[in-house]
């Protein structure tokens, strides 16, 4: 028999009626979650766990499902920052106070999630998603081009172009992008022996290591970081380390480092 918590956790903790009907539950199994207080009527014909994202039942109730750069964050992807107004896939051209609406005639897949943030936000936003999704979730570059392949989806080729597959992070993503449109050559998580990977490497002489709050906090990293760092050091290769607020709030401070660094090795050289 399927068990009414089961169905809500395939919808992330929020489901309506015409779910669990789907998925074979009865109206007495409803009846009798709602009962023991695990599972709440939220809207009308809409049900959510006590434990649910109350974005997420502000969205179905409306009803409407996560789009662009909110459906992104419900599937883990990157994105800069949390939206103002939640993006939402709605199957009618009504629009909802308090709500960006996208239109769509079903829920948007990760690929539909994709290409709405493309279309939709400024250049480096819907870079960091794509990428994620290309690098955490496997999204084949090859769908994701042909999904592309209109006549108006210049600008989002270009984007798409800019994709490296391999990347760790969205600080190495965000470094990458302003140091190309910087006109550096860029290259990512390049191999020096003895020290392992660098996240990227500009004009074949200057590392950037990305670092964010938290990270690399324990002892064990410390000392593996400081290792790293003496063996670029030995090398003749200078490191700057960039934190996620200093790309996303001043870029052209960071553009900035990098122009003093390379002209700092050219001379020592």
């Amino acid at each position: 028999m399927v068990n009414v918590i089961d169905v809500l956790a395939k919808y992330d903790g929020v489901a309506r009626a015409k779910h669990f009907a789907a998925a074979g539950v009865s109206s007495f199994q409803l009846d009798s979650a709602l009962g023991s207080g695990a599972v709440s009527r939220v809207a009308r014909g809409v049900y959510a766990l006590t434990t649910a994202d109350a974005r997420l039942i502000a969205i179905r109730s409306l009803p409407a499902e996560p789009a662009c750069a909110t459906a992104a964050q419900f599937h883990g992807l990157w994105v800069l920052e949390t939206p103002v107004l939640p993006y939402v896939a709605v199957p009618h051209s009504r629009s909802y106070s308090g709500f960006v609406c996208h239109r769509s005639a079903a829920p948007p897949t990760l690929v539909d999630t994709v290409v709405q943030s493309l279309r939709c936000l400024p250049d480096l936003d819907g870079l960091v998603i794509a990428e994620s999704a290309v690098a955490l979730k496997g999204l084949p570059l090859s769908g994701l081009r042909l999904r592309l392949s209109g006549r108006n989806d210049e600008r989002e080729r270009r984007i798409v172009a800019a994709i490296v597959p391999q990347s760790q992070s969205i600080i190495e993503c965000m470094a990458r992008y302003w140091l190309r449109r910087a006109g550096f050559h860029v290259e990512s998580q390049v191999n020096i022996p003895g020290m392992g990977h660098i996240d990227l490497m500009v004009d074949g002489k200057l590392g950037i290591e990305t670092d964010g709050a938290g990270f690399h906090m324990d002892r064990t990293s410390f000392e593996e970081d400081r290792r790293r760092w003496n063996v670029m050091t030995r090398r003749g290769i200078p490191i700057l380390v960039v934190s996620y607020s200093l790309l996303l709030n001043r870029p052209e401070e960071f553009i900035g480092m990098v122009r003093d660094a390379l002209n700092r090795s050219s001379v020592a050289a």
